[in-house]
């Protein structure tokens, strides 16, 4: 049930507003998240790159700069105790022209000015660490603190991690306008109910433009820009072993070709400027310009390996394409919002930097003294030992139960998804806590079984389940004879 009163209501339940949830976690007051999706994480967060970027490229001075940086170190710092899944391959920026080798010396000063670590290295020194890599190479930008992240399950680490330390979080929660005393908002109005509040954080991602708008605020605009990507089965995935980028430009940093946490390999994204916020379509174009850039770095990319293909939106910003993270002249309301690239690096600094601007705003910031800073250590069945398994299946014979074959996904990790403190409540909000799914079948063999097994656990009927949003039925009631047109 929606709570009448809140200190602090955050709007939107991406990696940017779970990672400020965690953070005003720590202190002693009531923090509700607002989600209008039935899931979290399921805008922009949900289809990216999952790049960890080590920060050479932003505009020195920018906030995006200085957060990006300060967000790769505290990833480093949270790791061990939110179990975030990420790795640190490093990543290399390549140059296949002289023209494109003159810009990696800009870029490396650009980095320097950004106070990241990144070394200039020969054609046979990358070619010694990505051999499958282009003849062409002339040289590369070697940064060794970049990084490869599950967006989703970091988002969702943030999510439950603010859970257990008293944060309230609901889905399918829209807001449709505020309620304004003296001039300042004094109460957040939704499909399900009012909340009166002190503080409201902006972090709707790509409708940030819009709630702001619902506040009398209309000091900037968020245009959506579109990326698609392909990608491949853990089967063709051994040809590249670090992020590879090529040379930057204004609008994106390019198609890039790189490993997933999971042992994939994507390629892309591309980027196009569109109106439409809610267009994730995919077209036969983009995909002729994501392989031809690809192509550029590794000629030889393995396509018959391709398993799916996605498109995602970035919340750009107009102005200068910097974040947006300030108060807004509307008292009460506080904006972190045009957070595209590389706002998944930049997260928890992003989270610091609305907590150091609430203390400005006169918010009480008291930490807590049972604060609880660890997330407790999930059950991932595959990369056990067969010791561990079978004993984890002796305790509970679910574990045992292989759901997801192209993912050895059980049914026991499958529970654990949907009861944990930022439960699964559809059949892509299981994909995503444990990749039951994601595997070279995307679903065919395991999809009817996860319905099966979030219908009971929900002890709801199988037609209520949802494949994502909320207008993605799944399977309907009977049609009565003679009622089809």
């Amino acid at each position: 049930m929606l709570p009448t009163q809140a200190d602090i209501v955050i709007i939107g339940g991406g990696i940017t507003g779970l990672a400020i949830a965690r953070e005003l976690s720590k202190y002693a007051l009531a923090v509700v998240v607002l989600e209008s999706n039935p899931e979290l994480a399921a805008g922009s967060t949900k289809a990216n790159s999952g790049i960890c970027h080590a920060g050479y490229d932003p505009e020195p001075g920018s906030l995006k700069a200085i957060l990006n940086v300060r967000g790769n170190k505290l990833y480093r710092e949270l790791q061990d105790d939110l179990e975030l899944p990420i790795d640190w391959p490093g990543a290399l920026i390549v140059a296949t022209t002289d023209e494109e080798c003159e810009s990696m010396h800009n870029l490396r000063e650009r980095a320097t000015q950004n106070g990241v670590p990144t070394e200039l290295w020969t054609r046979e020194q990358v070619l010694a660490k990505e051999p499958n890599l282009t003849d062409n190479v002339i040289c590369a930008l070697w940064a060794p603190t970049g990084g490869i992240m599950w967006p989703f399950g970091v988002a969702l680490a943030f999510g439950e991690n603010a859970v257990r330390n008293g944060v309230k979080i609901f889905t399918d929660t829209a807001v449709t306008g505020f309620i304004k005393t003296n001039e300042k908002i004094s109460a957040v109005q939704t499909n399900r109910g009012v909340i009166a509040t002190n503080y409201i954080i902006n972090a709707a991602g790509l409708y940030a433009d819009e709630i702001s708008k619902y506040a009398g605020d209309d000091s900037f605009t968020i245009k959506p820009r579109k990326g698609e990507y392909i990608l491949f089965d853990t089967s063709v995935s051994g040809f590249v072993n670090t992020p590879i980028f090529p040379c930057p430009t204004k609008l994106s940093k390019g198609i890039l070709v790189s490993p997933t946490t999971h042992g994939n390999v994507f390629i892309g994204p591309d980027a196009l400027n569109i109106d439409d916020k809610t267009d994730v379509s995919t077209s036969l174009a983009g995909f002729a310009e994501i392989i031809s850039g690809a192509r550029k770095l590794y000629p030889d990319i393995p396509l018959q390996g391709a398993i799916t293909n996605f498109a995602g939106l970035r919340a750009a910003a107009d102005g200068n394409g910097d974040f947006i993270i300030r108060a807004s002249n509307i008292g009460g309301l506080i904006h972190a919002a045009g957070i595209q690239s590389p706002g998944l690096s930049a997260a928890p600094a992003v989270a610091e930097k609305v907590v150091h601007i609430l203390r400005e705003q006169g918010c009480p910031l008291t930490l807590r003294a049972d604060f609880q800073p660890r997330n407790p250590r999930k059950v991932v069945f595959k990369e056990m030992s067969d010791l561990e398994k079978s004993k984890l299946i002796e305790e509970n014979p679910l574990y045992g139960r292989v759901v997801c074959r192209c993912e050895t996904i059980t049914e026991g990790e499958i529970l654990d998804a949907i009861h944990s403190p930022v439960g699964a409540r559809t059949v892509d909000g299981v994909k995503r806590r444990v990749r039951a799914g994601m595997g070279r079948c995307q679903g065919g063999f395991c999809g009817p079984r996860v319905v099966q097994i979030l219908a009971r656990e929900l002890n709801v009927p199988i037609t209520e389940i949802k494949k994502d949003a909320e207008n993605s039925t799944l399977f309907f009631d009977k049609i009565p004879a003679g009622e089809v047109s």
